[in-house]
This record gives structure tokens, sequence and C-alpha cells, in this order.
């Protein structure tokens, strides 16, 4: 089996975003199943040291780093540290993204779509670059995995909420088949979730904090999901038990 069978005496994750919502869940999942984990932050620093603390409360390994994504000096400092902290990088959960205020695409300022899309786009290539020169045996690293962490929104389009969101999302999937098939021989394997609508404080920050109550009745599950359910999902996919899974696009939106 490929390198990342190994990974099990050292498995070591940076999940971007990691402070808060699906970041912060899928932080204390992989710690919970032996990940050591670096939590990467903007600016929710009380809210990711928190989930650190639990971390480590638990017996667990974790290193809290601020970082913007879109800043390539940035996000290179964020990798040095967790090399020196935690040792060599063997997945990454490519989380980091804004949306924006909701509103019609027509309505929307140019400004805010610009910083959605360095975030989301830029901002997930280059740490997903990154994450290739600490990872790909053609580099010298032992092979690995990658989550990118898509939307629901990337098939649906979003319209009236945030069209340009949804787009950024789409080049996230596109970005992951890509990179499936590049770096399929050089041991890594990629994949992305697309959530659906999950509870988090994402959506009071757009403008609306019960959005993902008022989405039931399209839902065919009737219900939002929690960030929990979709913290398993990127589980698996880093797990060995995905050993043979790469450049899927793995849906957890309630069945919509």
């Amino acid at each position: 089996m490929e390198a990342e069978a190994g990974q099990e005496q050292a498995r070591v994750t940076v999940v971007t975003g990691g402070g808060r919502g699906i970041g912060a869940a899928v932080a204390s999942r992989l710690a919970a199943e032996g990940h050591a984990v670096a939590i990467g932050y903007e600016k929710a620093r009380d809210a990711a040291e928190s989930v650190a603390a639990a971390i480590r409360k638990a017996g667990g390994s974790c290193l809290v780093h601020q970082v913007d994504t879109s800043d390539e000096q940035q996000v290179d400092a964020l990798f040095a540290a967790v090399r020196a902290e935690l040792g060599q990088v063997t997945g990454l959960v490519n989380n980091a993204g804004i949306t924006g205020p909701l509103g019609r695409f027509a309505e929307t300022p140019v400004d805010v779509m610009r910083r959605v899309v360095d975030v989301n786009v830029m901002g997930a290539l280059m740490v997903a670059r990154r994450a290739v020169l600490e990872m790909s045996t053609r580099y010298g690293g032992a092979g690995g995995a990658i989550v990118n962490v898509s939307s629901g929104g990337a098939t649906l389009g979003s319209p009236g909420e945030y069209v340009h969101y949804a787009a950024s999302k789409a080049a996230v999937d596109t970005m992951t088949l890509g990179l499936s098939k590049e770096l399929a021989a050089e041991g890594i394997r990629v994949n992305s979730v697309q959530p659906g609508m999950i509870v988090t404080d994402i959506h009071a920050a757009m403008g609306d904090p019960e959005r993902p109550f008022k989405a039931g009745g399209r839902i065919p599950m009737g219900r939002p999901g929690y960030p929990e359910e979709v913290a398993g999902a990127v589980a698996w996919l880093l797990s060995p038990d995905a050993s043979y899974t790469s450049g899927t696009v793995l849906r957890v939106a309630g069945g919509l």
C-alpha cells in the first residue's frame, strides 16, 4: 500500500480555519483518532486556543498558528512551524474560507467578491501547493492526503445568496480533480467534501443566523447538518480506509 499506510506512527495534519465550525470539529475528530493537529486561524484566536486546550486535555498534540491563507509568506510560516513543532506534515484539511454578506450577485461589491476569491481560491491553491512540497515523494516527502472543503453551492450555484462564493468553491473542486491526477504517483490522495446547510456561526457572519433552520423544508432529510457530521467524512478520507479513494467529491448535504 502507499506510504500513507505507515502514517499511523506519526500523522501530522494541518487544518486551516480550524478554530470554529467545521474546522474545529475536524481538528477535534482527527486528534481523537491520533493525528497531531495544527490549527490555522486568521482572527478567532480565542476559539482556536479553546479547541487546542480540549485536544491537549484529552492527551493529543496540537499547535495553534495565525495565518491569512491568501498570504504566501504566512502560509510558508505555518508549515515551517508545524514541521518544527509537530514533525513532517502528512495531511491537510484545506478548510479556510469566507462568504461575504448574503445578497444578489449584482448587488455584491466587487471588493467583497475579490476577497472571497483571494481566500477561497488563491488561498486554497497556495496552501495545497505548500502541502504538496511537504508530502510529495517527488520532493522528498513520504506521501499523504489532502481534503479540500468545498460547498454544496459549487453545484447548486447559490442564486440570490452568494453566487461568487459558489463559483469559488467550484474552483476548489476542479483543483481537487486536477491535483488527484497529478499527484497520484507521488503518494498523495486528494479529495474534497461538499457540505450542505451546516449549523455554524458562518451564517450569523453573513447576516442570517437562522438560515440553516429555514432551509429544512428543501433538504430531503428535513434538517440542517452539524459540523461533526462533516468531520466524520473528512476523517474517513484521511484514513487508511480510503486508501484507494482519490479525486472524489463527497457530498455531505442531507440529500440535497
